[in-house]
């Protein structure tokens, strides 16, 4: 009887225990492969928002502190600054942006995820006025919103194209 009397006190006392040292769920493939199937449809109606040249629609794929790093120019934080520097961008006849993700991964939180890949564009020079075809790569760092829906963060690319050399003094 004192044997099962103390078999009992210790499983009162573990039970309370092992509910307060359960971690969270893990996601499971479902919600993982939901979660890259949205983020890659994403890149894809982001690719046409930039062709539509509609900065408001662009800048909606970003975070209120976003920052957006692209070749040849300062950084850019926060919606009003990334839609200051696409000013001349969406104003360019010649600009044609296009990006596809060659790796989307999700965290196993499922509330970050990145992307890379390749782009290419094509733009007026704002100093020659001669129209200049790039490409190079990109990474995207993705956070999950309150909506489930998933903007970018960070957004950097950098370009391929060799820099021409600065005349020396």
């Amino acid at each position: 009887m004192k044997r099962l009397l103390i078999l009992g006190a210790a499983t009162a006392l573990a039970l309370p225990l092992t509910a307060c040292n359960q971690t969270a769920p893990t996601p499971t493939a479902s919600n993982h492969d939901v979660d890259m199937k949205a983020i890659q449809d994403g890149e894809t109606q982001w690719v046409t928002d930039w062709n539509s040249k509609d900065a408001a629609k662009i800048v909606a794929h970003y975070t209120d502190n976003a920052v957006v790093m692209m070749p040849g120019e300062d950084a850019a934080s926060g919606k009003d600054a990334i839609t200051k520097s696409l000013g001349g961008m969406v104003t360019d006849p010649a600009f044609v942006l296009k990006f596809h993700a060659d790796h989307v991964d999700v965290a196993s939180a499922g509330d970050m995820a990145y992307t890379q890949g390749g782009y290419t564009v094509t733009y007026t020079d704002q100093q020659s006025r001669k129209v200049i075809n790039d490409h190079g790569a990109y990474v995207t760092v993705y956070k999950k919103q309150a909506d489930g829906s998933w903007k970018s963060i960070s957004d950097i690319a950098n370009s391929a194209t060799p820099i021409s050399p600065r005349p020396r003094p």
